[in-house]
């Protein structure tokens, strides 16, 4: 073991963040780019693109319950989040790669359907990230102590994870999406396949005294809990996946931008704002404050903030400038979504089924993404004012700071799950 890992030094959270990373940089490509190449190469309507976003939560039902289950249980490669960490970045780059040769793919097979062979390649893909990120939040989980290292291990994660993820926004805004989606698929391998080599990973994953292990299996009535949190996270992704599936719809009407190309780049510019204020937030900003207020109470407020910067957007979000200055605001409530909740739920469950329950809380973020590809996007289509994707977006992230009310602060570490 290093001893930066023995240690819990900085530099350990930071080679800890990587392979979560990894998979964050594949995700901030396919929300950059997906989109917009189905629509300004591949010529598919709003709704079509709706159907192959889809794919991906589809995905994430099965591959993060499955590969959570199966990771908790598994040694092989040296690890037991190592295995799926390295094949899900590799399979993650090589359909990164595939994006802009969808055309290409589907003449080589001889498909007479594009729409096939996106949907494939967004499956797989979605697949791919999904079959890594849970071993990577995981693993902070296995090897950091519960209270304010878990804390610290999700923060420097989303830090980490979040600059990675303006730089993928600011290369596809300053070079062009094309150039983010082959540098993008270098790094994803880089950060997938080396770092895991460098952590330490413990046969037997040990909690902390006997007494915490007889609480955790005596527990259960913190299931309900558990769910309120579900339900609570749930509806802050059916608000942020209406943004980054259907922003374009809005960029289009509100702003009439004059090619391809310069929508391509609001979008980018959008989300590298967002992303900014994401990455900054979370070991800065937001860690200081849950020491002092709470974790719950820290993520509460700002989803809360987060609703106001998407009905600031309806008011007055009709120009590339206030759309920036309006996506930092909800960028607070982004930096929170992507870290707090996971050191919330991990120290409620049984670190030795770590993989499963983060599988299942997986689901209230691919469950309202289903929603939202499914059923939204025709509603979405028909409306005439494309105000209807901030005003879905507000309420969403109001009804989950409502919910958030109900989820209590821990005040033991022994109330957990098994």
């Amino acid at each position: 073991m290093l001893q930066i890992q023995k240690k819990l030094t900085n530099s350990f959270y930071a080679l800890l963040s990587l392979p979560a990373t990894a998979m964050g940089f594949a995700l901030s490509i396919q929300i950059a780019v997906l989109s917009w190449i189905l629509k300004t190469k591949y010529g598919l309507d709003i709704h079509e693109i709706g159907i192959v976003w889809a794919a991906g939560p589809i995905a994430g039902i099965f591959g993060q319950v499955i590969i959570g289950l199966i990771s908790d249980k598994v040694w092989f490669w040296g690890g037991r989040r190592r295995p799926f960490i390295l094949i899900g970045g590799v399979l993650a780059a090589l359909m990164i790669i595939a994006l802009p040769n969808i055309d290409k793919i589907s003449e080589f097979l001889g498909f007479g359907s594009l729409m096939a062979v996106a949907i494939a390649v967004a499956l797989t893909l979605d697949m791919a990230i999904n079959i890594s990120f849970n071993p990577t939040r995981s693993i902070i989980a296995d090897v950091t102590p519960d209270g304010v290292p878990r804390t610290k291990g999700y923060t420097w994660m989303q830090t980490i994870s979040g600059f990675f993820g303006v730089m993928a926004y600011a290369i596809g805004a300053i070079f062009g999406n094309f150039f983010l989606i082959y540098l993008g698929a270098g790094l994803v391998l880089l950060f997938s396949i080396i770092p895991p080599f460098f952590i330490e990973e413990s046969k037997e994953l040990i909690t902390d005294d006997k007494e915490k292990t007889e609480v955790k299996k005596s527990t259960v009535t913190q299931w309900g809990e558990l769910f309120r949190i579900y339900f609570a996270h749930g509806f802050s992704w059916i608000g942020v996946q209406t943004m980054f599936v259907y922003i374009i719809a809005y960029i289009e009407q509100k702003m009439n931008p004059a090619t391809g190309t310069e929508t391509g780049q609001i979008i980018a510019i959008s989300f590298l704002v967002l992303n900014a204020v994401g990455f900054i937030l979370p070991a800065f900003v937001l860690e200081p404050i849950t020491e002092k207020i709470g974790r719950v109470k820290t993520h509460l407020s700002c989803v809360a903030i987060m609703a106001v910067g998407y009905f600031g957007i309806v008011a007055i979000g009709q120009s590339p400038l206030t759309m920036y200055i309006l996506m930092a605001v909800v960028g607070v409530g982004w930096a929170a979504i992507v870290s707090l909740p996971f050191a919330i739920m991990s120290e409620k469950v049984d670190e030795n089924r770590m993989g499963f329950f983060m599988g299942v809380f997986n689901l209230s973020v691919v469950l309202p993404q289903l929603i939202v590809s499914l059923v939204l996007g025709y509603f979405i289509m028909e409306a005439g004012n494309k105000n209807i994707i901030f005003i879905i977006s507000g309420i969403s992230l109001s009804l989950s700071a409502l919910l958030w009310l109900l989820v209590k602060e821990d005040k033991k570490d022994t109330e957990v799950i098994n």
